[in-house]
Order: structure tokens, then C-alpha cells, then sequence
């Protein structure tokens, strides 16, 4: 304890913290350094980090533990020759210097030029697991198992073709599960998951089985495009602005959030040890590799297995090229690899005189976007089609596009022109436009939230006895005029998918123009202190209020005295000399030391203001 405090004490800051990010453990009872060596001593903490030690530095600990002496202390020169005597190949003899290093910056076990110490209870709680949960210390160091390589190796090229066909399906599968939100968000069930009618019209509209709709929805929220707002689903702001991004870059974002998911020593072992890896032979690796990975490993490799082939990196669990890029960190590259064989966007497009909009492959984003304004989506796939409806039309009229926009719009993309029918429809739908308008109603009206008018009688008439709209309870209060009890929006919208001619209005008359796109805004995060610094921060107080090398030497006696360990403490003697003594610390009170002298056999008091220097004591005392 007392030689982890000291390291802990001796090393940057910076480094200190690099290195306590490595391990687990409770930070809140934290108060100096001798609390932290406690913490990250404790079982839990070293089994954390035995965990996710790969299988050679696991036997260079194993081989250090084995050859240290009573006080923990071992050589380079030692640990060369377990290895040796274990058996291990000559990458893992030639590698110890680094495993050490590794070992080191862990805080498993201390370097001090070619001397090595190894913590008393990293080796205890490593010797209780050698030969259980984890390889004894020679199946360790025992030579990778030979890597099966298969003798007809695939196309893969081809791999390629069809891992960018499972990527593009993802990725305008993702767009198309944005674009029913923002039209209509999707209700969550208290128990968990969508509720049956939503998941249902987003699986139709994604063309994905209902079954895979979760995982879809769960890709989406994880990459941030949509987010919960109370009960609802919706499409975050993030997600209009990936909606509006090539296929290219739509693709990095999902395949980024992917990658942020998996354990960084899996993506590191995945990217090593590539060559000759199939889905099923890689989690037999990764548990070689891992020895005592245990939840951690199984639950990385679930996920980066899972989404694999949906995002291209692997076709029937064979991995491809983009996938080791990706968990290289090279996704501009992945991303360059993929778009090669991504159907090419176009932006001009056939409209036709049965009223239908087709293009002839992938349509531009943006141009996507504002076709839907005024069309309905009919068909997905490499040629989209979309349909115009006096209802569409309508409800880019309440958007505020005009019948003259659309028909500008229409010209610059369309390869056919605008055929008379759907000229006449515009042009009719824009005439009949705000026949129907929707205000809020008056405060002497309550309960009545909402006011429906027109100046035709008899189209009020036909709307109070229209069984479509009986959700809206709409209930006549004069011959022009309809109330409801629901918001002017709620309203609005279902006389428009109702297909009236409704515009939405201020209490001055005049027209208010709505868009049903429902995007939820994610709050900016709040600054969050890092724990590991604010920990930092507080030792460093502590030691700032105390830190004189007084106060350090009697929190070492404490420390020493709470563990019943036996020291060398020298101390000054009167005409300027010292003398080591081999002391059992039993209490420090009022700046003085009560210990047991191992050699005399007597009990001693000395003032902690003689005391130059503690050491632990020899081996073997």
C-alpha cells in the first residue's frame, strides 16, 4: 500500500488521471491519496481491470506475481525467466517490456527501472482467480491456437456489392423512419416499445418486417436523429439535418455511432487480428484473446456482430474491408469505399398525367424533401414514386408554399414538363384554399377551444355530419360556424387529412401558415465536470492543507498501522545522524508514533517530527 501511495504521489497529474480512467471504483470516499491506493486495491476495482487485460499482459502479471519476493518486489531479468520457464513463444517474451509498461500505466504493477512491484493484493485476488475464472499462469503464456484460413477465399468484390445494397436499404430505411415522425410522432407504451398502430405504419413505411423495427428505431436514437419527448417519439433537430445530408455521410453518422458503442479493446482486437476472422470465428478470439472478459466482452461483441451486416460491414459473417476501417477510425475511408457502389442520386424526375411524380432513382435530399411538401410517397425504392392529391396539395398551401411555387418547382425538376391534369389540380386546389378556416375560439366560448367557419352553409353541414370526423366533436353553433373542444391545430389537421380546404387562421383573419414536420430539440448538454478531475482536485486540497512531508510520513503510519504491516523508519538522533529501526506502527496521536520494535522487542514513542524517511521492510522481517 505504502509503495502504491507513493507512485500515486509521484506522478503527474496528468498521467494519474490518464491512468485512473483505466479502472473502476468508488470515488466518493476519496480524500487523499492513501483513501485512492485503498480504492483501487479493493477486489472489485482489480477485477475490472483483470478483466479487460488481453491474454499476454495477463501472463506477464501472472509471471511477476510468481517471482516476487514477501514485500512484492521483483526484476525484469526475473519475469524474462518465468516466462521462459512457462513456456511462452517468443512474440510474448520479446513483448514483456511493453505488457509492463501496460501493466504499469494500469497501476497493476509498478516499474522502477528494471525493478517491478506488484501490489499484496492484486497478487492475492490474481492467485484466487489463476486456475478458476481465469487460465492458469502457463496456458497464459501457451502460443496463440492457429487462425483457420479458409482455402476458397470469397469474392470480394462481390462482398462489397451486396454489404453497400445492405447499407444504402439501412440508410433509406433510417430516412424514411424520420420522415414518419416529423410527420407523425409515435406514441410509447408504458410498458415499453411503440404502440402496435405507430410501429405499423413506420414498418410500411420503412418496408422493414415489424420485427425489425425496433432495431431500427433503437440505431436511429442511439446516433441522436430521433428522441422521446414525454410520451411521444419524434425526430430530433439533429435528425431533420441528417435528412438533408448525401447517402455518403447519412451512412458515417450511423457507422460512428456504432463504433462509439463498442469497448475500445474489442474495435482494437477486431482491427489486429482481421485477417482470417468470420462472424463465428470472432467470438471465439476475442474469448482467447479476453480470458477473463466475461459480460463486458460478450455484450461488445453482441453489439458489433448485431448491426454488422445492416450497416455493410459484413455479409453473411464475413467481414469486409469498411468494417476494419471503421474500427480503425478511418470512416471517411469506409464511407469512400461504400459510396462506390451506391446507386447514383439524381435530380430530375417524370411527372406523368395520372398525377404520379417518378424518379428514376435516389432523388437528391433536398429535393426529396420539398416533393413531399406536395406529394405523397406511394413507392421506395431505387425509383421512387409519389403521388399529387387536391389533400397534398392543400397541406403545402397551409405550409405556405403557393399554387405558383409548386408549379416553378415542378418545371425545374421535371423531364416532362406539368402535364394539364395536375396543372388543373394546383391551380383548383389554390382556388378552394381557406374555404374552410380553423381559428381558436374565444374565451366566452369554453369549453370550445377551436372555431371552424365558411361561408358556405352547407359545407358547414356536411362537416357536422361527417363520421370521419367525429373524433374532432365538432358540434354547429350558427349556420357558418363549428366548435370543438380540441386545439385549432389538432383541427386543422384532421379536416386537411380529411382532404377539405382548410387554412388555418389568426383572430385577425388573417391566413396562419402550419407545417406538420415535428421536430424535437435537443437541450444543449450541460457542462458536466469530469469526476476523475474533481477527485484530483480534492486530493490535491487535501494535500495542499497538510501536504508537508510531516503530515505525509504520519498519514504512511496510519496507513501502516490500519494494515499491521512492519517498516524501516529512520529516524534523526541528536548529533545529526540516523539509525533505521524495524517498526510495527500500533497509533499516531498528537505528532508522535507508538510502535513495536521488531528487533528489540520494546515498545517505542517517537516524535514524527524525528522520523526522516518509512520504507517497507525487508523481505523476510
Amino acid at each position: 500500500m505504502l509503495v502504491l501511495a507513493a507512485r500515486l504521489r509521484a506522478l503527474q497529474r496528468e498521467r494519474l488521471a490518464d491512468a485512473l480512467r483505466t479502472r473502476e471504483f468508488d470515488a466518493a470516499g476519496v480524500r487523499d491519496l492513501f483513501d485512492l491506493a485503498e480504492a483501487i486495491t479493493s477486489h472489485d476495482s482489480i477485477d475490472h481491470a483483470l478483466d479487460r487485460l488481453e491474454r499476454p499482459t495477463l501472463a506477464v502479471l501472472a509471471a511477476s506475481a510468481a517471482t516476487a519476493d514477501d514485500a512484492g518486489w521483483t526484476s525484469s531479468a526475473l519475469i524474462d525467466a518465468e516466462l521462459a520457464r512457462l513456456g511462452a513463444a517468443e512474440p510474448l517474451a520479446d513483448d514483456a517490456a511493453s505488457a509492463l509498461d501496460r501493466l504499469d500505466a494500469a497501476l497493476l504493477a509498478l516499474r522502477d527501472g528494471d525493478r517491478v512491484h506488484v501490489p499484496g493484493e492484486v497478487r492475492a485476488r490474481l492467485a484466487a482467480r489463476l486456475g478458476d475464472d481465469l487460465p492458469d499462469a502457463e496456458a497464459l503464456a501457451a502460443p496463440a491456437p492457429p487462425v483457420a484460413v479458409r482455402a476458397d477465399r470469397p469474392d470480394h468484390g462481390l462482398l462489397e456489392r451486396r454489404a453497400a445494397e445492405a447499407a444504402y436499404a439501412t440508410v433509406a430505411a433510417t430516412a424514411e423512419l424520420l420522415a414518419g415522425l416529423a410527420a407523425q410522432p409515435a406514441r410509447e407504451l408504458a410498458k415499453g416499445g411503440l404502440a402496435l398502430p405507430d410501429a405499423k405504419r413506420l414498418a410500411e413505411a420503412t418496408g422493414v418486417d415489424l420485427a425489425e423495427l425496433p432495431r431500427l428505431v433503437r440505431r436511429a436514437i442511439e446516433a441522436g436523429l430521433v428522441m422521446r419527448d414525454g410520451p411521444v417519439w419524434l425526430e430530433s433537430d439533429r435528425g431533420a439535418e441528417w435528412a438533408m445530408n448525401a447517402t455518403a455521410a447519412r451512412w458515417t453518422r450511423l457507422a460512428e455511432s456504432w463504433r462509439e458503442r463498442i469497448p475500445a479493446a474489442l474495435r482494437d482486437l477486431v482491427v489486429r487480428r482481421s485477417e482470417g476472422l468470420s462472424a463465428s470465428s470472432v467470438r471465439d478470439d476475442a474469448t482467447w484473446y479476453y480470458p477473463g472478459g466475461g459480460r463486458w466482452l460478450a455484450d461488445g461483441l453482441d453489439r458489433l456482430l448485431e448491426d454488422a451486416e445492416a450497416l455493410g460491414l459484413a455479409v453473411a459473417g464475413e467481414p469486409v474491408e469498411t468494417a476494419r476501417l471503421v474500427l480503425a477510425g478511418d470512416l471517411t475511408g469506409a464511407a469512400e469505399r461504400l459510396a462506390r457502389h451506391f446507386p447514383h442520386q439524381v435530380d430530375r424526375v417524370y411527372v406523368q398525367h395520372d398525377l404520379t411524380i417518378v424518379s428514376p432513382g435516389p432523388l437528391e435530399p433536398s429535393l426529396d424533401a420539398r416533393l413531399r411538401g406536395f406529394a405523397d410517397v406511394e413507392g421506395r425504392d431505387l425509383a421512387s414514386s409519389y403521388r399529387v392529391t387536391a389533400a397534398s396539395v392543400n397541406r403545402a398551401l397551409a405550409a405556405g408554399e403557393t399554387a405558383e411555387s409548386i408549379r416553378s418547382f415542378l418545371e425545374s425538376i421535371s423531364l416532362t414538363g406539368i402535364p394539364q391534369p395536375l396543372e388543373y389540380l394546383v391551380g383548383e386546389s389554390a382556388a378552394r384554399f381557406g374555404s374552410v378556416r380553423v381559428s381558436a375560439a374565444d374565451a366566452s366560448d369554453a369549453p370550445a377551444r377551436s372555431s371552424v367557419r365558411s361561408d358556405d352553409a352547407q359545407l358547414i353541414g356536411t362537416l357536422a355530419v361527417d363520421q370521419s370526423l367525429s373524433a374532432l366533436g365538432l358540434r354547429q353553433a350558427g349556420p357558418h360556424r363549428l366548435m370543438s373542444r380540441f386545439p385549432p391545430d389538432v383541427v386543422f389537421w384532421g379536416l386537411s387529412d380529411a382532404r377539405y380546404p382548410v387554412a388555418a387562421e389568426d383572430a385577425q383573419g388573417r391566413i396562419v401558415r402550419l407545417r406538420r414536420h415535428h421536430v424535437g430539440h435537443v437541450p444543449a448538454a450541460a457542462p458536466r465536470s469530469d469526476p476523475i478531475e474533481d477527485l484530483l482536485d480534492r486530493i490535491a486540497e487535501a494535500d495542499a492543507g497538510g501536504g508537508t512531508e510531516q503530515a505525509w510520513l504520519a498519514r504512511q503510519l496510519e496507513a501502516a498501522a490500519r494494515a499491521k504491516e512492519t517498516l524501516t523508519v529512520t529516524v534523526r538522533m541528536p548529533g545529526g545522524d540516523t539509525a533505521d529501526y524495524l517498526l510495527a506502527p500500533a497509533s499516531v496521536a498528537n505528532g508522535r508514533l507508538r510502535a513495536r520494535d521488531r528487533k528489540a522487542d520494546i515498545e517505542r514513542t517517537l516524535p514524527i517530527s524525528a522520523i526522516a524517511a518509512v520504507a517497507p521492510a525487508p523481505a523476510g522481517s
